[in-house]
């Protein structure tokens, strides 16, 4: 009998392992979609290891999806929303990739996870993909590892793949580094809405849509939008290709979705025909670069022995305010030129002299 090929997790120089899982993910078996990106969710160092080497191998067959980011404050519908619009794309033929992040707990780092519960229809849909994954303390609400899942569920062959944030304040800058199209979700009736309007957070907007736009609400939406079409009229757009447009949308109806795809797909083309999505890719690859770098060298820095030796002292002079952090910053970045001279060769007089 016939074995079917293995999706288990590759070991850290399992290549064979790599190799299956990497053709198997580009097969579109979900399990082992789900494997490759709990891989390369994990903390482990030979499990990161082993996904950068998947990674490697998916690389090539990625870039074809359109990266959708999906943000606003917790309550306005989110959830609701991605279920219907997921939906709909589907029914238009798409394969729909849906990369969830739940907030955590800053106690325990725990999540709920609830995401598939909330998207019941989605969920079971054949031809959708839902992964939830923990903030666990992530600047901005975005998983750690979410540009790394991004590309491997490109790689599988979705079409779309939807980045949803929990909507903490500086989730929309982390999303908006990530994706092609960043939609904003907003309420009416929650406020004044241009006094609680965040002009940073607007400017970084595709488009933004008046969310829960039925029933009573409706009027209320509907003079929202058009508040918000006069504000935007003040800010100088992003790029001169593109003008960001306010929708009214209903999740819960299934009403204005058609036309939040319309607007996704304009703003695809107009960014294709002035060669800025190209431009705004790579730039993306740069400041994903940039930031990787960041946390290793502060991963590598905290884990020296002479910084882990004093930083504890140092860390309780702060908190007792018998030193200022900026002074015991300095001190703890001083190890580096420490070290730096006593690694540095001696000079040619000073060999002469010894």
């Amino acid at each position: 009998m016939k074995r079917p090929p293995s999706t288990a997790p590759a070991r850290p120089n399992g290549a064979l392992s790599i190799d299956t899982l990497a053709a198997d993910v580009r097969a579109g078996n979900r399990r082992a979609l789900a494997k490759a990106i709990t891989l390369v969710e994990s903390t482990r160092n030979d499990h990161q290891r082993a996904a950068q080497q998947l990674l490697e191998r998916l690389l090539p067959h990625t870039g074809g999806a359109a990266r959708v980011g999906i943000s606003g404050v917790p309550g306005v519908g989110k959830s609701t929303f991605i279920e219907a619009f997921g939906l709909f794309l589907i029914a238009q033929g798409k394969r729909v990739a849906v990369l969830a992040v739940d907030p955590s707990s800053a106690r325990s780092c725990g999540s709920i996870l609830g995401d598939k519960t909330r998207m019941g229809q989605l969920a079971v849909a054949a031809d959708a993909f839902i992964r939830p994954s923990p903030a666990a303390g992530s600047l901005g609400g975005v998983a750690h590892r979410t540009r790394e899942a991004m590309l491997v569920c490109e790689a599988a062959g979705y079409d779309v793949v939807l980045i949803e944030t929990v909507g903490v304040g500086q989730s929309e800058y982390a999303v908006a580094a990530m994706v092609d199209f960043f939609l904003l979700l907003m309420l009416a009736g929650a406020g004044d809405e241009l006094q609680g309007m965040k002009k940073g957070i607007i400017e970084l907007a595709d488009a933004l849509a008046i969310n829960k736009a039925d029933g009573e609400n409706l009027g209320s939406a509907t003079r929202a939008a058009a508040e918000y079409r006069a504000a935007l009229t003040l800010l100088r757009p992003r790029t001169a290709s593109w003008a960001p447009p306010v929708l009214t949308v209903s999740g819960l109806e299934s009403r204005g979705v058609d036309a939040v795809w319309d607007t996704i797909q304009q703003h695809r083309a107009a960014l294709e025909a002035s060669d800025e999505l190209a431009a705004k890719r790579r730039s993306q690859q740069r400041d994903w670069l940039w930031t990787m770098l960041d946390e290793g060298l502060k991963r590598h820095f905290l884990a020296r022995p002479d910084v882990a030796t004093v930083l504890p002292d140092i860390e309780a002079a702060v908190l007792e305010a018998r030193m200022t952090p900026t002074e015991g910053a300095r001190r703890l970045l001083a190890r580096l030129d420490q070290s730096a001279g006593e690694t540095r060769p001696r000079s040619r007089t000073t060999r002469a002299t010894s």
